[in-house]
């Protein structure tokens, strides 16, 4: 049994098998996930767990080059919006439209239990050396 990390025995089989350049959607309970990608779905009840546990939890556990969100989270959800920009300063923003259309070429989607609006992010796996 791991003692440290992501306890989550699906979600941490699923991080033990992607590679560079693997996207990785973490999103609300809202997004529509698209047919093809894993789905790990974390969502328990409305808010739990959050967008931000869960993606600093991810992030202390992945290596990730670059990062896409949705345009809207700036004015409709600044908190996810501060979040994102401070740990992707190169963060690219497309529309909420976009980005669902994005993550149909996701390896893995993380769904929260996050309810405020457009709590996503794509995330592109990076290599450690």
């Amino acid at each position: 049994m791991k003692k440290a990390g992501i306890l989550n025995r699906h979600l941490a089989g699923a991080l033990a098998e992607l590679g560079h350049g693997d996207g990785v959607l973490v999103c609300d309970a809202g997004m529509p996930i698209p047919d093809g990608p894993r789905v790990v779905d974390l969502a328990f009840r409305a808010g739990v767990p959050g967008f931000a546990e869960v993606v600093e939890g991810l992030l202390a556990e992945l290596v990730v080059e670059g990062a896409t969100a949705a345009t809207e989270v700036r004015d409709a959800n600044p908190e996810a919006s501060e979040l994102l920009e401070s740990h992707f300063p190169s963060l690219d923003l497309v529309s909420h439209e976009r980005l669902k259309e994005l993550s149909a070429g996701a390896r893995l989607v993380v769904r929260t239990g996050e309810a405020r609006p457009y709590a996503n992010v794509l995330l592109r796996c990076g290599v450690f050396f």
